[in-house]
């Protein structure tokens, strides 16, 4: 019983950060653009992504589309993550030199 009240919970909190987060991307906030325009996104594309973001977070609430929607919530975060990694990645390289410099 503790476990599903913790469950639903947990569910509420990512809903409710999905639709949050998705709005911020949908809107344009200048937070998002300055983010995701560094990694070639224009308006119309963040709007889509923030579109898919908020549906992503609707189908957590149902049953027969939970998995749907943690998938598509998971793919955003990992693209996120990944051009993030991307710009670590080229600092890394820089501080290390390349290997064939003397």
């Amino acid at each position: 019983m503790i476990l599903k009240v913790i469950n639903a919970i947990l569910i509420l909190c990512a809903v409710f950060m999905g639709i949050k987060q998705g709005y911020a991307m949908f809107s344009g906030k200048p937070e998002m653009i300055n983010m995701f325009g560094k990694w070639g996104f224009d308006r119309t594309g963040l709007a889509v992504n923030g579109a898919i973001m908020m549906l992503a977070a609707v189908l957590i609430l149902f049953p027969r589309t939970f998995l749907w929607g943690n998938f598509l919530i998971a793919a955003g975060i990992l693209l996120i993550i990944c051009f993030q990694l991307q710009d670590l990645l080229n600092l890394v390289i820089i501080y290390l030199r390349h290997p064939l410099k003397q």
